[in-house]
């Protein structure tokens, strides 16, 4: 059975939502399901704007079927070529033996690397500026490099303002019938998982994004509808979401408070953390959030860290090294680009407490523009009364080094 929604007049959403995967990119988990967007405009000419992961084909099939109505299908217009997108291409050309296909260079090149027979195909490759008309509508193509893959680009449709963004402005979730932004309460309900997407997804292409955003600036009165490839379809408050990513793309903290991760074998790590954590609200900053690293996944302490100005890492001491689920949360924050946050140092350690001095180094050597506080808590084991200056030392420093305070 179809499932289709109207955008605008002639452009039909066709795409799909997905519960049963688990594993975003087999990484990162989507409890709430996601979403594989698609769109077919039904002009003088019928276009079909990108296609949706092999999963989900059979429903993509039976909603362009539903829509054409027996018309052919006579273009299809591939913006990111990821197979969670694209992994329908060749079944689309099957079907529609004379469908031609618009693509930049390099999609069409990844395109015969996933083994897509398609130069029997009229192959319509184009660059950053040009346009191409369909009928009523002519839409224009921006190249997208490394948001996230080299081949991307988004497609502006001039005449009713649909910017097709590919996976720029996506988000983890399914829509379930909630098709636009204003369909939800997407601060409270779809944020988090916005961020999470990005972050982890995109986290280390900023400077890309910026140049994107940059590119999107100049045409941004034009702009009435986004189309992305993930999640809901924007047709109001754009400039609320597009300055997130322009935030989180700068890496940028979008509000001030203290994200406290520690790695605890026995609970004596994490029972500093929450003392720290009491300190600092007893002292007024409330906006204090405490995680398990090795319960907490990492998506969510990525996305997390990202929307924090300030990083407490308490860490016990492994094998004379810094504790593996800690490691690997650095080594993320290294891969994302993750930049621009103050951090303290909490260490622990029975007979040789090493995790903070390694901690440091990792983040000196590996991450841009990081502050680490001179002060830190070192444990042998647990935290004593004694340590309790250390604390109050630590905490002042934190709240010391905001920026609401220097004002």
């Amino acid at each position: 059975m179809y499932c289709v929604r109207n955008i605008t007049d002639d452009l039909y959403w066709v795409g799909a939502n997905d519960h049963r995967l688990h594993l975003f990119e087999n990484i990162h988990p989507i409890p709430r399901g996601v979403s594989y967007n698609a769109y077919l405009l039904l002009d003088e000419k019928t276009v079909l704007v990108d296609t949706v992961d092999w999963s989900a084909c059979r429903q993509l099939l039976e909603n362009i079927e539903h829509l054409l109505e027996g018309r052919p299908l006579d273009y299809l217009l591939i913006n990111h070529m990821e197979p969670d997108h694209g992994a329908s291409v060749e079944e689309i050309l099957i079907r529609y033996p004379k469908c031609k296909v618009i693509s930049t260079e390099k999609s069409f090149m990844i395109m015969r690397q996933f083994g897509f027979h398609i130069d029997s195909h009229e192959l319509i490759q184009v660059k950053e500026g040009d346009t191409y008309n369909f009928g009523k509508h002519t839409v224009t193509f921006v190249e997208a490099p490394m948001v996230h893959w080299p081949e991307a680009m988004v497609t502006l449709d001039v005449t009713n303002g649909v910017l097709f963004s590919a996976d720029a402005f996506g988000t983890f979730g399914a829509l379930d019938g909630k098709m636009f932004n204003d369909d939800v309460d997407f601060g409270h309900e779809w944020l988090d998982d916005a961020r999470r997407y990005l972050t982890n997804i995109v986290g280390k292409y900023g400077p890309h994004i910026q140049l994107l955003l940059k590119k999107a600036g100049t045409v941004l009165d034009k702009i009435k509808f986004i189309c992305p490839l993930h999640g809901p379809v924007w047709r109001s408050d754009l400039l609320w979401f597009i300055d997130k990513y322009d935030k989180w793309s700068r890496y940028e903290p979008e509000e001030e408070g203290v994200m406290i991760v520690y790695a605890s074998m026995y609970g004596n790590t994490e029972a500093a953390a929450q003392c720290l954590a009491s300190k600092l609200c007893e002292k007024g900053m409330t906006n204090v959030y405490v995680y398990d690293v090795s319960t907490t996944h990492v998506s969510h302490l990525i996305a997390e860290t990202f929307r924090l100005s300030h990083l407490v890492l308490a860490s016990v001491t492994y094998n004379l090294c810094i504790y593996p689920q800690m490691l690997d949360y650095l080594e993320h924050m290294k891969h994302l680009n993750l930049q621009n946050r103050k951090i303290a140092l909490v260490e622990n350690g029975s007979w040789a407490a090493k995790s903070g001095d390694l901690m440091e180094e990792f983040i000196n050597d590996n991450l841009k523009n990081m502050t680490v506080l001179n002060e830190r808590i070192s444990m042998a084991s647990s935290l004593l009364p004694d340590k309790a200056i250390e604390v109050d030392m630590l905490a002042d420093a934190i709240l010391d080094s905001m920026d609401s305070k220097k004002k």
